[in-house]
C-alpha cells in the first residue's frame, strides 16, 4: 500500500479570491462597454480574467451586478375606472424584475396587484 501523504497535505498553489468592490467592477464592465474596446485587454490591464469580466458584464445587463437590492419605481393602484372610461377594456400588465416576470391579462384585482407591488418592494 502506498503512503504518499506529500501531495495531499500541500495547499492549493492559487491564492485567496479577490473580492473587488462593487463600484470596481461597475468601473471595469463600463470600460469594457466603449465603443471599440477589448475585454481581453481591459481584463489584462486591471489584472483580472477576461472570463471573470464576461461574468460582470451580464450582471450588469440583467441589474444583478453586486449585492445592491435594484431600485424599483414607486407605483399606486387606483381605485377601479368606471364602465364609460376608454380604459376599462382588457389590457395586459406585465411586471418585470430581473429573472422574474409576472403577467397579468383583463382586470386584475386591485388588491392582488397591490399584494404583488408590496413582495417586490420588499
Amino acid at each position: 500500500m502506498d503512503t504518499n501523504l506529500g501531495v495531499a497535505a500541500q495547499g492549493s498553489v492559487r491564492g485567496k479570491y479577490k473580492h473587488h468592490p462593487l463600484s470596481f467592477k461597475r468601473a471595469v464592465v463600463e470600460e469594457t462597454l466603449q465603443p471599440g474596446a477589448s475585454v481581453a485587454r481591459i481584463a489584462r490591464a486591471h489584472g483580472i480574467n477576461a472570463n471573470q469580466v464576461f461574468l460582470w458584464r451580464k450582471g450588469y445587463r440583467e441589474g444583478t451586478l453586486g449585492d445592491e437590492a435594484p431600485a424599483l419605481l414607486p407605483v399606486t393602484v387606483e381605485a377601479a375606472v368606471g364602465a364609460d372610461s376608454p380604459f376599462s377594456g382588457a389590457g395586459i400588465l406585465v411586471i418585470e424584475a430581473g429573472r422574474l416576470r409576472i403577467r397579468f391579462e383583463g382586470r386584475p384585482d386591485p388588491e392582488a396587484l397591490r399584494l404583488v407591488i408590496a413582495e417586490l418592494r420588499r
